[in-house]
C-alpha cells in the first residue's frame, strides 16, 4: 500500500546522494563543547555537524536539543554517537573534550590525565577522518595540541591549537573599551603559551595603522603613567574572574573556535594566533608548541608570518618552552 510519502513524493535521481563535503566534529560536549557546536551552526559553516563524548544521554539530549532547532538552522544533519564512526569524513575535529582541574592538583598530573584521554580519542578521529585538521582547544592547550600531533602521525600543518586566538581577542576588546572603538578596529597581539605567561607584543598595537607605542613610548611597561599593562593583566585574569563567577567559560571560547572553523573551511587565508609548533622560531631549540600568526586555510595551517619581537619578548617566549618542555618530557605517551 503507498504511503503519505510515496503518495507525494516522486523520487527522480537513480544513484544515491554524496556524503557531507563540510563535515564538522565536536569531541565533548561540556559547556566548552557546546559552545563550540552551537557557534558553528550559527555561523552555518558546516552540512554536517557530529558530537561525540562518554556520557551517552547527555550526548543524545544536546543532539535532540539542537536537532529541534533545525528549522532555524542551515545545517541539515546533526549527529551523535559515543562511537567515532558517527565522525567519518570530517573536514575538521574539534577536541574540547578533558579532565577537569581537581582543587590542589599539580598541573602535571591533570596534563597526565588529559593525555590518557587523548590516547583514546586521537587515534579514534585518526581512524575515521585520515584527512582531517584537528583543532585542539582542552586546556593546557599548547602541550596537548603536541600531544595530539605526537599521537596522530599528523603533518605539524594539520594539528592547530585554538591558542592565543582568545587572548587576543581579550586584549582586543580591552583595549576598545579603553579607546571606545569596536575592538576590529584595535590591532593588537597576544602570543605564546595560552594563559597566564602569554606574551603581548605592544610594539605592534595600532589603531588605523596608528602605533600607540609612538604616541606613548612606555606603552606597556612599569613607567607607563596609563598603565596599559594593566590590559594585559586584565587578559591573563578573565578567564579566571569568569569562572570564579559562572563556574566555567564558554561562549567566548566557542565563538573563537568557529571563527577559526570559518577561516579553514571557507580557505579564507587570515591570521590567527594560534599554537604550532615552534621549534626553530624565536632561538627555541625544542618541540613544544605556541601561539604565533598563522595563516590558515583548508589545508590547515600554511604559513607562519614572523614577527619582530624584541628581546624581552623572545626571552619570555624561550621562558615558555622551557617549562612546556619540562612537563612534556615526563608525559607518558
Amino acid at each position: 500500500m503507498a504511503t503519505v510519502k510515496d503518495k507525494l513524493i516522486e523520487h527522480v535521481m537513480k544513484e544515491e546522494p554524496t556524503g557531507p563535503q563540510n563535515k564538522v566534529t565536536v569531541v565533548g560536549v561540556g559547556m566548552v563543547g557546546m559552545a563550540c557546536a552551537i557557534s558553528v551552526l550559527m555561523k552555518e559553516l558546516a552540512d554536517e555537524l557530529a558530537l561525540v563524548d562518554v556520557i551517552e544521554d547527555k550526548l543524545k539530549g544536546e543532539m535532540m536539543d539542537l536537532q529541534h532547532g533545525g528549522l532555524f538552522l542551515r545545517t541539515p544533519k546533526i549527529v551523535a554517537d559515543k562511537d567515532y564512526s558517527v565522525t567519518a569524513n570530517s573536514k575538521v575535529v574539534v577536541v574540547t573534550a578533558g579532565a577537569r582541574q581537581q582543587e590542589g592538583e599539580s598541573r602535571l598530573n591533570l596534563v597526565q590525565r588529559n593525555v590518557n584521554i587523548f590516547k583514546f580519542i586521537i587515534p579514534n578521529i585518526v581512524k575515521y577522518s585520515p584527512n582531517c585538521i584537528i583543532l585542539v582547544v582542552s586546556n593546557p592547550v599548547d602541550i596537548l595540541t603536541y600531544v595530539a600531533w605526537k599521537l596522530s602521525g599528523f603533518p605539524r600543518h594539520r594539528v592547530i591549537g585554538s591558542g592565543c586566538n582568545l587572548d587576543s581577542a581579550r586584549f582586543r576588546y580591552l583595549m576598545g573599551e579603553r579607546l571606545n572603538l569596536h575592538p576590529s578596529s584595535c590591532h593588537g597581539w597576544v602570543i605564546g603559551e595560552h594563559g597566564d605567561s602569554s606574551v603581548p607584543v605592544w610594539s605592534g598595537v595600532n589603531v588605523a595603522g596608528v602605533s600607540l607605542q609612538t604616541l606613548n613610548p612606555t606603552l606597556g611597561t612599569d613607567k607607563d603613567q596609563e598603565n596599559w599593562k594593566e590590559v594585559h593583566k586584565q587578559v591573563v585574569d578573565s578567564a579566571y574572574e569568569v569562572i570564579k563567577l559562572k563556574g566555567y567559560t564558554s561562549w567566548a571560547i566557542g565563538m573563537s573556535v568557529a571563527d577559526l572553523v570559518e577561516t579553514i573551511m571557507k580557505n579564507l587565508r587570515k591570521v590567527h594566533p594560534v599554537s604550532t609548533l615552534v621549534k626553530g622560531m624565536h632561538g627555541i631549540k625544542d618541540e613544544v608548541f605556541l601561539s604565533v600568526p598563522c595563516v590558515l586555510g583548508n589545508s590547515g595551517l600554511s604559513d607562519v608570518v614572523k614577527m619582530t619581537l624584541k628581546t624581552e619578548e623572545e626571552d619570555q617566549l624561550r621562558k615558555s618552552a622551557d617549562t612546556l618542555w619540562g612537563v612534556q618530557k615526563e608525559l607518558k605517551l
